[in-house]
């Protein structure tokens, strides 16, 4: 029975990997048919989704934490949700019919670069045409490198029980000095500068480098800051408080002059119809063209244990409560 089960086993697994090989075979196969810089100019899946006009609008997801993804699949690296998002914004300028993304966010921000690379595709995208809107809908929260992104747009609207704010940069790490001075643990580092291994979490706190990380940080709260007031035509001389990393409700984000309206999904497809002076949309949303054997190569594991990486500090447009 034990030698039946182990040979069940055995058979499963050479069949997996066959089909996984049949996968890439075909995709290489149908890559080769179908030659095009995919990066570039990405073509992808489109699902009808609401309404039934003739004026073209894309619905492009940003949910969750606004990073680039290193989680692997089954036998290959998944697609981060950052470059999933790009990859739907520049589908949408290339295609000659659209006239508008909805971006529909729910997040607490993330990291700096990827936040401004998301904000960077949805100002290109409105730019690329005089007719083409942005409209951002806020389902939940829309926090920091979420509300950075928001600013390319040209409406905002967020529902009644939405938070919204917290313009701000963060870093953060542990020292483990003392701790490490209690358990014998010893810290060999061989630098090339004294502020090689700044924030050294086994050495004592340098103000010199901290000094140094906070000109960063004020860098990039001014970039963060100045788009907002651009975007928003804020005073932020009148208005500091706005600019201290704190959070909103959506009424009070809507009396500071952070978003444009409190409502729904259906008041937020009325507002773009408004704005793009139509009354009939037809909203789609984007979804990656993949084959069977493509979908079971990317099928993700099952997960054991949490993964531990050892991360380096980061600067995050992020709220972290």
């Amino acid at each position: 029975m034990k030698r039946r089960q182990k040979n069940r086993k055995l058979w499963i697994t050479i069949i997996l990997l066959s089909l996984a090989l049949a996968g890439t075979w075909f995709s290489r196969l149908r890559q080769k048919e179908e030659d095009y810089p995919r990066d570039e100019a990405p073509k992808l899946d489109e699902t009808w989704s609401f309404g039934s006009g003739d004026v073209k609008v894309a619905r492009i997801p940003l949910d969750g934490i606004i990073m680039r993804n290193e989680e692997d699949g089954f036998f290959t690296a998944r697609t981060d949700m950052v470059e999933s998002i790009l990859t739907q914004v520049r589908a949408a300028e290339r295609d000659t019919e659209m006239r508008a993304i909805i971006l529909e966010v729910n997040s607490p921000g993330g990291g700096v670069t990827p936040s401004d690379e998301i904000y960077n595709a949805l100002r290109k995208f409105r730019e690329s045409r005089p007719d083409r809107r942005v409209i951002v809908f806020i389902r939940d929260l829309g926090a920091s490198g979420a509300y950075y992104a928001a600013m390319a747009g040209d409406f905002i609207i967020a529902e009644p029980t939405a938070v919204v704010g917290s313009i701000g940069v963060i870093m953060q790490t542990m020292n483990l000095q003392g701790l490490s001075e209690k358990i014998g643990i010893t810290d060999v580092t061989i630098k090339s500068g004294a502020n090689k291994d700044m924030l050294n979490p086994f050495r004592p706190v340098d103000t010199n480098q901290l000094a140094l990380l906070q000109v960063l940080i004020d860098d990039m709260q001014t970039r963060f800051s100045g788009i907002v007031v651009e975007s928003r035509k804020l005073d932020r001389a009148a208005k500091p408080e706005l600019f201290d990393g704190r959070i909103f409700s959506a009424g009070d984000a809507l009396n500071k002059g952070l978003i444009d309206e409190v409502g729904y999904w259906s008041d937020a497809l009325a507002r773009t119809a408004q704005l793009l002076d139509t009354g009939a949309l037809r909203v789609i949303r984007y979804e990656p063209q993949r084959t069977f054997f493509e979908e079971l190569i990317e099928g993700k594991s099952p997960v054991v244990l949490p993964s531990l990486k050892l991360r380096s500090p980061q600067f995050l447009y992020l709220w972290k409560p």
